[in-house]
């Protein structure tokens, strides 16, 4: 009897333990067949690069059935600005993405690209850099899968008193980066080369009066609070690139590199236009709360300014890429303008 007992007993235990096995295998077999990717960034998490990052990210998933699991690094976490092309080349993060301003010289197109002003959105400027780069074989990216393109929204004049004309720059301090610093300095004023994340405390400081960037910035970083007046001006737009290490793009199958090959385009134009209706958002916002007043220039004016940075938007066209002139990208970039700013026109 005692043996018919041990025998149930141990009949119970050995189907449990089937039980338990087949459950493990159920739960663990998608994970173990499941493609973990890093995509590394440097800004903080609200913030339209994290945002455009996280939207891919669930597009991918879903478009992979969860073969694909993305695990993000948002503010730097992973990889920092200024290393995080370095990085993804060698691994440290399997994606990442950065401005190309950030590397001036090192792409030497994208620094024509991001020295033309006159831009009315970053939907039609991010259509124009992805044309640009499916017609044109860039040298400074062949080592590396473009998974997306983009740019911000164009820079204008975020300050602590009007400016209504180019004298009122005369001497003024600004936060600026990149073709900004440039251009500032053909207008007459002062750029001042500080992180973002030190401008709020630059500007109670009195260091700078204002900056120039993208105007989400005013309710994302609350500019808005100190920056009561902004001057529409259009200067340019920063380009950015979402870039893939090229040993783990080849590992990928070929129906996953189909998925993503295929959310490229729309994923560029998509930021572009997150960008537009993001910033959109940040004014009404900062013009209820805050009564900032905005600045539009006079025809008058806003040509004398377009004339004094023309030397800005014509340098450098003697560079080339490969077999890529300077000259004849600026035509293209030119006629594309034209053609995205009539579609996406506001």
């Amino acid at each position: 009897m005692k043996n018919n007992l041990f025998r149930r007993m141990g009949m119970k235990l050995f189907g449990l333990s089937i039980v338990l096995t087949l459950g493990v295998v159920f739960i663990g077999g998608p994970a173990q067949g499941q493609i973990k990717l890093r995509y590394a960034n440097f800004p903080p998490s609200t913030t339209f690069p994290c945002i455009q990052m996280d939207r891919w990210k669930a597009e991918i998933e879903k478009k992979t059935d969860g073969k694909v699991k993305i695990e993000t690094f948002p503010g730097g976490s992973l990889l920092g600005a200024k290393n995080m092309h370095e990085g993804v080349i060698s691994g440290i993060a399997d994606i990442g993405a950065f401005p190309f301003s950030y590397h001036p010289g090192k792409f030497k197109l994208m620094d024509i690209f991001g020295n033309q002003f006159g831009w009315h959105n970053a939907a039609a400027a991010s259509a124009t850099l992805w044309d640009l780069f499916e017609k044109y074989d860039f040298e400074s990216v062949k080592n590396v899968k473009i998974l997306s393109l983009f740019t911000i929204s164009p820079a204008q004049i975020m300050s602590m008193k009007p400016i209504k004309k180019m004298e009122d720059l005369k001497g003024y301090e600004l936060r600026t980066s990149g073709s900004w610093v440039k251009a500032l300095d053909l207008l007459g004023g002062t750029p001042i080369a500080i992180p973002m994340s030190d401008v709020p405390e630059a500007i109670q400081r009195g260091v700078v009066k204002g900056l120039i960037s993208s105007l989400e910035v005013m309710k994302d970083m609350n500019f808005a609070a100190h920056c009561k007046y902004v001057t529409m001006c259009y200067l340019p737009v920063a380009p950015w690139v979402v870039i893939m290490n090229k040993d783990k793009w080849d590992s990928l199958t070929p129906e996953i590199r189909k998925v993503m090959d295929t959310m490229r385009r729309e994923h560029s134009i998509w930021t572009g236009q997150y960008n537009d209706r993001h910033e959109k958002e940040a004014m009404d916002w900062s013009i209820e709360k805050y009564k900032v007043e905005v600045i539009k220039l006079t025809p008058d004016e806003l040509k004398r300014w377009e004339d004094k940075l023309k030397p800005l938007s014509t340098q450098d066209l003697n560079v080339s890429e490969g077999k890529v002139q300077g000259k004849a990208f600026l035509d293209d970039l030119l006629q594309l303008k034209a053609k995205y700013s009539k579609e996406y026109a506001k």
